[in-house]
């Protein structure tokens, strides 16, 4: 379970302080579904670096199966059960699929094992086992291959921020897939910050973010609807496929 108790963080701009997060709280049981929407700009990634250890709370606390994390880097978040996969992907020069594949998984699985994460993420896995990760791959190749690692690490916690971006339209269909089996299969709690009405679909719960403050959090059945009903769903709902 992950719970934050009025988080706040801020940032300087112009010698003044800038709140990006503004005292939020709330709840994400153990084993739930649950995606983070709102509109551009109100803090859905500022909070995704806060709970994997990017960034530092200015003020309150975060919790993980009840003990305090709030000061612990992404490094040790991740060995307390916390999978963080980036908006934009990081390269790594000089390091395989294979080698990412392995070091997320923590132990030095077979090539056929590897290949199975990345078969799972719609990509021929013969042609990107050996590959390194660098700037030969596409933006969408590297999302499919960071994705590829968070199933392999199987964690208590795994969080994506925006993981449909760079995604072609069979590839999106392809992830909504992913993220069912790994709802239905690794019994973890999943948090991803997503604008896209199918990943909204397949929610356990929906968080609503406007402004650096949580305007609606409850069950997908119930918040959905209100989302596609109000003037805001074209900036929550956008670029739906």
């Amino acid at each position: 379970m992950l719970e934050l108790k009025n988080v706040s963080f801020e940032v300087p701009e112009e010698g003044m302080e800038k709140e990006i997060i503004k005292n939020i709280s709330f709840v994400i049981p153990e084993g739930k579904f649950t995606v983070i929407t709102g509109p551009n700009g109100g803090g859905k990634s500022t909070l995704a670096k806060l709970i994997a250890g990017i960034q530092k709370p200015t003020s309150g606390q975060i919790l993980l199966n009840g003990q305090d994390i709030t000061g612990l880097d992404i490094t040790e978040r991740a060995r307390r059960g916390i999978s963080y996969a980036f908006q934009q992907p990081v390269r790594f020069k000089g390091v395989t699929v294979l080698d990412l594949i392995r070091l997320a998984k923590g132990e030095n699985i077979s090539i056929s094992g590897a290949c199975e994460y990345l078969s799972q993420v719609g990509l021929c896995a013969k042609d990107y086992i050996s590959r390194e990760v660098n700037a030969s791959l596409s933006g969408g190749e590297l999302k499919r291959i960071e994705i590829a690692t968070v199933l392999a690490r199987g964690t208590k916690l795994s969080v994506f921020d925006e993981p449909e971006a760079g995604i072609d339209l069979w590839s999106f269909q392809n992830l909504i897939q992913v993220f069912e089996n790994m709802h239905r299969e690794v019994h973890g709690s999943i948090l991803i910050i997503s604008h896209q009405e199918r990943i909204l679909n397949i929610a356990d719960e929906i968080l609503v973010i406007t402004d650096g403050e949580v305007t609606s959090h409850g069950p997908k059945d119930e918040i959905l609807p209100k989302l596609l009903g109000s003037s805001s769903a074209v900036n929550i709902c956008d670029g739906r496929k």
